[in-house]
């Protein structure tokens, strides 16, 4: 079962920065919370963070199989490399390649 990560957003705003809330752009954001690819755009435009803290969240990033697939197709349809790929999503090339080897199938097919 996925988090509903509307909610937990919308509760932690309310608690913490109920001023957040009452910008229009960000409760539009807010209802389109469905990949996490959004949650992290989302989360980047919420909060600033310190060049340590960004670097001990990414070890703890996960992706959903959408967003991988995505990230995939986008690299395909401009032939990046995957260590374009890895800089500027900060994803290691290990990482990408693994995924790229997961979904072989389903990335030809599409």
């Amino acid at each position: 079962m996925r988090p509903n990560y509307n909610k937990i957003y919308h509760d932690m705003l309310k608690k913490e920065h109920p001023e957040k809330l009452k910008d229009p752009s960000i409760r539009r954001l807010l209802s389109k919370l469905h990949t996490t690819e959004d949650i992290l755009k989302f989360n980047d435009k919420l909060f600033t963070q310190s060049r340590e803290k960004q670097q001990n969240n990414q070890k703890l990033k996960t992706y959903d199989k959408q967003t991988m697939l995505k990230l995939l197709q986008y690299q395909d349809k401009h032939g990046f490399s995957t260590s374009y790929m890895s800089k500027k999503y900060k994803i290691s090339r290990t990482t990408i390649t693994k995924w790229r080897k997961t979904f072989e199938e389903e990335i030809q097919s599409v």
